[in-house]
């Protein structure tokens, strides 16, 4: 359990940066800001349809990732959303390693 001033900080704007500093050459011209803030946006909206986001609750969730990332497709063809299979699967293996940094992941 972290003590108050222990609590690691998820900064959407920082795993934003963090992301965009480790996009490859085939995907800069495809990936920027605003489609790595849609991705994360349908991520929290993937957690809260499952009840991953419970602010009474603070435990470790087994998350399925094929069913995170079909949802996420979903979402893409739905908002017309211009993302190739490969560019998402990067945004949330960032989005992955940005919360194993802060310790809110941990790796299995």
């Amino acid at each position: 359990m972290f003590k108050d001033e222990e609590i690691p900080v998820y900064d959407d704007d920082e795993l934003i940066q963090f992301t965009l500093n480790l996009v490859p050459e085939e995907f800069e011209a495809r990936i920027d800001a605003d489609k790595i803030q849609w991705v994360l946006d349908v991520v929290y909206d993937y957690y809260e349809e499952k009840g991953y986001i419970d602010e009474d609750l603070a435990q470790e969730a087994s998350i399925d990732e094929m069913e995170m990332f079909e949802y996420i497709e979903k979402a893409a063809k739905k908002d017309k959303i211009d993302l190739r299979d490969e560019e998402i699967k990067f945004i949330l293996d960032c989005e992955y390693d940005y919360g194993v940094s802060l310790g809110v992941y941990t790796e299995e």
